[in-house]
């Protein structure tokens, strides 16, 4: 085989595969960098990397030999910024050519959600390396919505009646593989990934409700309620700030808006809320 192309981030992850299986059925030669070995997917036309993206050295020989680096962000963590930073600085190091990185919407330094500044502070160190970039800033995944619920089946969270336009991780991934099978066209490009529609949280639990045939409804909570009804998962304040910024972002308006670009990118319409359901 020759020297691949194309390194996969992710690879053991939901949207990391998804991707590193398309690429594989399209016949694109890839690298799958991951962190266990033992976890990669045994695919036809890809090759294993063992690199964390804080390890600058591994990073390195991980990327070596690649011209497009594909990039899923972190685990969620305090460090996450600083490994972003070290990984790019790896690639750029490697002499790799691209990097087409998984942003998100809305993405900017005075966003609501706080992963949301996050990206948009790798967006910027990623410009800053004079490497040819390529945004992919999907909003939330419509697949994690129905894990909003609770097990008495309420919704609870500060969204009020703001919207958002969730979208499908088959979506963005096949959104993913089309830019990659072909990636020196998008260079420079910054593509929103969203679904169909634009739902409030009291239509996401209406939606639900018709798919489980039992109630599901949402609960508005204020700030003060929203930290207290998290408090029992004893997570650090960075990650709550993190989950509750989810809503009050989409209180704010920052999740809503329909962009053409899964259907541009990926052929197919973006899959609705319904229609993720009904796949099972």
């Amino acid at each position: 085989m020759s020297t691949p192309v194309v390194a996969v981030t992710g690879a053991t992850g939901r949207l990391g595969g998804r991707v590193a299986r398309r690429l594989s059925a399209a016949g694109v030669a890839q690298r799958l960098v991951v962190r266990d070995a033992a976890r990669a997917p045994d695919l036809p036309g890809a090759s294993v990397a063992v690199a964390e993206y804080g390890d600058g050295p591994a990073g390195r020989a991980a990327l070596s030999g690649v011209g497009t680096l594909f990039m899923v962000s972190a685990s969620e963590s305090p460090d996450r910024a600083a490994e972003h930073r070290t990984f790019v600085d790896s690639a750029v190091a490697a002499g790799v050519e691209r990097i087409v990185y998984i942003s998100f919407y809305g993405a900017s330094p005075d966003a609501t959600f706080a992963h949301a500044r996050l990206h948009w502070e790798t967006e910027e160190y990623l410009r800053s390396t004079g490497l040819a970039t390529v945004m992919l800033r999907d909003n939330l995944y419509l697949d994690f919505l129905p894990a909003l619920m609770g097990e008495d089946g309420v919704i609870r969270g500060p969204a009020g009646d703001g919207r958002l336009s969730a979208v499908a991780q088959d979506d963005i991934a096949d959104a993913a593989a089309a830019v990659l099978s072909d990636p020196a066209r998008h260079d420079g490009k910054v593509y929103d990934l969203t679904g169909p529609e634009e739902l409030t949280m009291t239509e996401v639990a209406a939606i639900l409700t018709a798919h489980l045939g039992r109630q599901v409804r949402y609960v508005d909570e204020t700030l003060e309620q929203a930290y207290a009804s998290r408090a029992h998962y004893g997570a650090p304040q960075w990650e709550v700030d993190a989950w509750v910024s989810t809503y009050t972002a989409v209180a704010a308006g920052e999740m809503a808006g329909v962009s053409p670009d899964v259907a541009d990118l990926a052929g197919h319409p973006a899959t609705t809320l319904a229609e993720l359901l009904a796949r099972g």
